[in-house]
């Protein structure tokens, strides 16, 4: 049986390292974008390293070739420029060039849906983002937009703050709004993986969080 290859971007994050762990573990072949493979250190034969930046197309068509499915943990990169709504136009194109669907993205509260109904809280949380952070905050919002105008079997998955711990909690999800205080970075793996094997939340942006006992 052929082995399902994934392509990765922002793999060495917060959240991301521990997807990128889980996804070997479970025997899943890896394509990893590095901007800076040099200061990789993890090695297996289920990861194949590509150094290029996802700001550059050519980049993400040479990661894409030959995967069956991609997945971002994408961060903003400190002191420049605003980076979502590029990368993510750039990986529109480089699937369909592939004949790809199935995308799988990480974001934060800030991004609006139709279907929200979010707590006074979780508003206050995103009016922040927008008081402080504008230019980030509307391009993220801007590229929920253009998956939205795509084709693909795409998930954007809505986060709290991100625990990096291998402990894991019980967690939800919803549509609506984010009542919990923070996901697992292990759980929010479990999630992708769940997400890519059995999806749920095709063409939709579902919170996910867990509750402090």
């Amino acid at each position: 049986m052929k082995t399902i290859k994934i392509a990765v971007i922002g793999g060495t994050g917060k959240s991301g390292k521990y997807l990128v762990q889980q996804l070997l573990k479970k025997g899943f072949s890896i394509r990893l974008l590095l901007r800076n493979p040099e200061n990789y250190d993890t090695q297996n034969p289920l990861l194949e390293i590509v150094k290029g930046d996802v700001r550059n197309f050519e980049s993400v068509l040479l990661l894409l070739q030959d995967c069956d499915r991609v997945v971002s943990t994408l961060g903003q990169p400190k002191g420049e420029p605003t980076i979502f709504s590029t990368a993510t136009g750039h990986i529109i194109k480089a699937m369909h060039h592939y004949k790809l669907s199935r995308y799988i993205v990480t974001t934060g509260l800030n991004v609006n849906t139709p279907a929200d109904v979010k707590s006074d809280t979780v508003q206050m949380a995103t009016q922040w983002m927008y008081d402080h952070f504008p230019e980030t905050t509307y391009d993220k919002q801007k590229e929920y937009e253009l998956l939205t105008q795509s084709d693909l079997d795409w998930t954007m998955i809505r986060l709290p703050l991100i625990r990096q711990t291998d402990e894991s909690f019980p967690y939800h999800t919803s549509l609506t709004d984010c009542p919990g205080d923070f996901i697992s970075a292990t759980d929010l793996a479990d999630f992708v993986l769940q997400e890519m094997e059995q999806p749920r939340f095709i063409r939709q942006a579902p919170f996910l969080y867990s509750f402090d006992q």
